[in-house]
């Protein structure tokens, strides 16, 4: 159970590192929130990905490929 005496802690801002605001959580400003959104739209920030063999992005999980009907069998 929390101790009512204690105040409620605040994140540190992940830019700068001050104390977070609420109206701009988790930053502490607005300038800090634009240099987190800079940073995505300028592709220093990125989500690490495999590359897949199938360029559609289906992962068949190991399952042979379906026929391709435009082939006649043998």
């Amino acid at each position: 159970m929390a101790d009512a005496t204690k105040p409620p802690t605040r994140a540190r801002c992940p830019i700068c590192k001050r104390l977070s605001e609420q109206e701009f959580r988790p930053f502490c400003s607005k300038r800090c929130s634009d240099v987190d959104l800079s940073r995505w739209l300028s592709g220093t920030y990125a989500i690490a990905s495999r590359d897949d063999d199938d360029e559609d992005g289906l992962d068949l999980g190991g399952a042979a490929p379906l026929p391709d009907p435009s082939r006649k069998p043998n």
